[in-house]
This record gives structure tokens, C-alpha cells and sequence, in this order.
């Protein structure tokens, strides 16, 4: 204890009073400054904990437990839709379109009047909520491999009600598949069919007559840009004589498909070809035929704001996959026999970005068949067109309200024409 204090005494006694004074002020100014910067901290803490304080506590979580007791650890529930209004003004010169068909909740062409000059009436009015939509999925990893699957429902089932007090319909199922590593099992869109390239629409379709629109099930295998798949068969004929349509469940053998995609930046494109077996199988004869068609489309991506859509399809059996069945697959021979009915369709379309709340589209699209007149008679279509031009307002995210005049016509082998004129209007909010 001496030994280390007679230093530091001995340092005392040699220091002048000058030099002890500056050390002291020295010091006394590093204790000032201490002492700022512990101030400062002390507010800086005070202010973060009023601002804690002042926050309102955290929601409660929605789901607090496991969903499902019996899912695989880690599964990601989600689910999803859109709530749609629509409202159309429709009016045919060649007759009324009849209440609660198809034709009256969007565009079919398949269903315009086609009459004498002058059986037209007053414009039609009909409102529905039935393409409203709901969507489930559920996402795992089990053994290392991703597992999704998918259930999406909407309204467009048969009326449990009517227009007078209810206006109930049933739940359909749109698609309903699991998918894992490069397959796919389930019902979900045609594999023949993009989707990426429909337009835009107000209608629940748009350019129906010139698309490739089917959903059924299937097995589908996808190796980057190649998909394949088994689809479930089914036939519809002209019958000989009166073309009337009579629909064939004696398939034996699933549809193929196989698409090429390309995509990038600048949009996609996308080949599609179909194989078909069409049969008719009764007590009497057992008939068959092969058929083959083909689909071309995609989306052109003209900077930011503008974008054109395509499809051409063409070939022979092409019937209930385009545009909900315009035409038939098969025509049906006096002796039963089946011959495969040709077919062209497409449609284009521009769609153009006036700013983040407005955007519009304009599109063209046709269909035509070489029926054999000998075979069907002169009253099934021959063709059908339309064109389409909306204007859709989005107020803020996820709510669209949209207008869209549509002009379609149809023509039978006879030369008779119908034609349709419709406003359709929607409300449509996406969750």
C-alpha cells in the first residue's frame, strides 16, 4: 500500500498549483460532457417508450391454433375470390333469348335468335351475382416435396330459386386438383387452353367464339416450358338429317394435349395441339373417328401501358372445346358414320392503360365451320363474330366498375343472320 501510494504522493508534491487546476477543469469538463450524453439518452429512451405506450396493441391473430389437426405440419391455408355484379341490356333482332339460359348472364353466340325480320322485341334488363367466386388452397411440404392443392368454387349452378323472391343458385365447382413436383391431378383449365392471353373483359369470357375455353379433369405432366396431358373425353354430333346436337359418353380412349410456352419480359407465346378420339357407340353401330387441331396465342407487351392478346385455333374436331360448344365435333352420316367437323377461330385484342384508375379494351373475334349441308341441313352455324370495347374504373385496388358494348352476329348455313346488341356493366371487388 506505501509503495503505491508514495508515487503518486510524491507526484503530488512535484505538480504546481497551475497544472493541478487545468487537470481538475479538464476532468470536470469530461464529467459535463458524460453527463450531456446520459441526458440525451434518457429523453431519447422516454420519447421511445411513450411512443410504445401510445401504439394500439397488436390485432388479435386469426388463427391461432392448426387449421386442421389432421394437416401436414407447416401447411399454408389461404383462401381467396372476388364478389361481381352484373348488370346487361341485351337485345336480339331475331327473336328473345330465353330467360335463365346461359345466353342471358354473358355472351354465348351459340344462343343468338336467329328469326324472321321483325320478331324483335324491346331490350332485356337481367341482373345476377352468380359469377361471384371463392378459392381455397392449401400448401405442404411432405418428404421434401411440395404438395398445393386447389378448390375454387362460384355460383353459376342451377337456380334453387327464382328471380321473383330469392334468387338462390347452387355452387359449382370450377376446379378442384392437387399438384405436386411435375404433375398435376384434378379438374382445372384444359391444357389446350391459355388463359394468360384472354382479354380483359366486362363478360365473363369476352371473345367467345374465337377461345379455347374448357375446364375438365386430367393428369397433366410439366417439364419447363412443355405441359402434356390426359383429358376426360366426351363427343358431341350433328345428327344426320336436322343437325340437332346430341352429346356421347362411349369414349374409350382420354383427349391429348401438348403445349410449348415461351415467355419473358416482352409477354408470352404459346403452341397448343389436340388428339381426339369422337365416337358413338349404340345397340345398332359402333363409330368412330380421329381428330387433330391446333392453337396458336399469346400476349405482346407494348411497354408499359399497352398489350396485345392473340388466339388462332384451327383444325377438325375442335367442337365443344371452342367457345362453349358453337359447333359439334362430328357430323353424323345416314349410315351412322362420324366425319369430323372443320373449324377456324381467333380473336385479337388491345388493351391500353390510361392511368393507375382507368384502362380500356377493344377486341375482335370470329369463328367459322365447313359443316357439310348434305349431312346437318341448313340451320346449324355456319359462323358467328362480335366485337367488344369497355372502359373499367378502378377507384382503388381490387374494386373494378366496367362498362362494355358488345355486337355479335351469327349465321346459319341457310344465310339467315341474329344479331345481339348488349351493355354490360360490372361491380366486381377481388379479397
Amino acid at each position: 500500500m506505501l509503495a503505491i501510494a508514495a508515487p503518486t504522493h510524491a507526484l503530488a508534491q512535484d505538480a504546481s498549483p497551475q497544472t493541478l487546476e487545468a487537470r481538475i477543469a479538464q476532468l470536470e469538463q469530461m464529467v459535463q460532457v458524460l453527463k450531456s450524453e446520459l441526458d440525451a439518452q434518457k429523453a431519447a429512451d422516454a420519447e421511445a417508450a411513450a411512443k410504445v405506450a401510445a401504439a394500439p396493441p397488436p390485432a388479435n391473430p386469426i388463427q391461432a391454433t392448426t387449421v386442421m389437426p389432421a394437416a401436414a405440419p407447416g401447411t399454408k391455408f389461404s383462401f381467396g375470390g372476388f364478389v361481381k355484379l352484373d348488370a346487361m341490356y341485351t337485345d336480339t333482332d331475331g327473336g328473345e333469348i330465353p330467360d335463365g339460359s346461359t345466353g342471358r348472364l354473358f355472351y354465348v353466340p351459340s344462343t343468338i335468335p336467329v328469326g324472321s325480320p321483325g320478331s324483335s322485341e324491346d331490350a332485356d334488363l337481367d341482373m345476377h351475382a352468380q359469377f361471384s367466386r371463392l378459392w381455397f388452397g392449401a400448401d405442404s411440404e411432405i418428404a421434401g416435396q411440395k404438395v398445393k392443392a386447389y378448390l375454387e368454387m362460384d355460383l353459376f349452378g342451377g337456380a334453387l330459386g327464382n328471380e321473383i323472391s330469392t334468387n338462390t343458385y347452387g355452387v359449382t365447382i370450377r376446379h378442384a386438383y392437387v399438384s405436386w413436383g411435375n404433375w398435376l391431378a384434378g379438374q382445372t383449365w384444359s391444357n389446350f387452353q391459355d388463359v394468360a392471353a384472354l382479354p380483359d373483359a366486362v363478360d365473363f369470357v369476352g371473345p367467345t367464339e374465337g377461345t379455347i375455353f374448357v375446364r375438365d379433369a386430367q393428369i397433366r405432366y410439366t417439364n419447363g416450358p412443355w405441359s402434356f396431358s390426359l383429358e376426360n373425353p366426351e363427343t358431341t354430333v350433328a345428327a344426320f338429317g336436322s343437325g340437332a346436337r346430341f352429346n356421347s359418353d362411349d369414349n374409350n380412349v382420354p383427349d391429348f394435349t401438348a403445349r410449348y410456352l415461351h415467355k419473358g419480359d416482352w409477354g408470352h407465346f404459346t403452341v397448343a395441339g389436340l388428339a381426339r378420339q369422337l365416337k358413338v357407340e349404340t345397340a345398332l353401330l359402333d363409330e368412330s373417328e380421329t381428330s387433330f387441331a391446333i392453337s396458336v396465342s399469346g400476349k405482346w407487351n407494348l411497354g408499359a401501358k399497352d398489350d396485345i392478346r392473340y388466339m388462332v385455333n384451327g383444325g377438325s374436331g375442335l367442337g365443344r372445346y371452342l367457345g362453349f360448344g358453337l359447333g359439334p365435333d362430328a357430323m353424323q352420316a345416314a349410315d351412322g358414320s362420324l366425319e369430323a367437323l372443320d373449324g377456324t377461330a381467333g380473336f385479337v385484342a388491345w388493351r391500353h392503360v390510361f392511368s393507375p384508375k382507368w384502362r380500356s379494351n377493344v377486341f375482335y373475334s370470329m369463328a367459322r365451320f365447313d359443316n357439310d349441308t348434305a349431312l346437318t341441313g341448313l340451320g346449324v352455324t355456319e359462323s358467328a363474330q362480335s366485337v367488344h370495347a369497355n372502359l373499367i374504373y378502378s377507384p382503388f385496388p381490387k374494386l373494378d366498375v366496367g362498362a362494355e358494348l358488345i355486337f355479335g352476329e351469327r349465321e346459319i348455313e341457310s344465310g339467315a343472320k341474329g344479331e345481339l346488341n348488349r351493355l354490360h356493366m360490372h361491380v366486381k371487388y377481388n379479397f
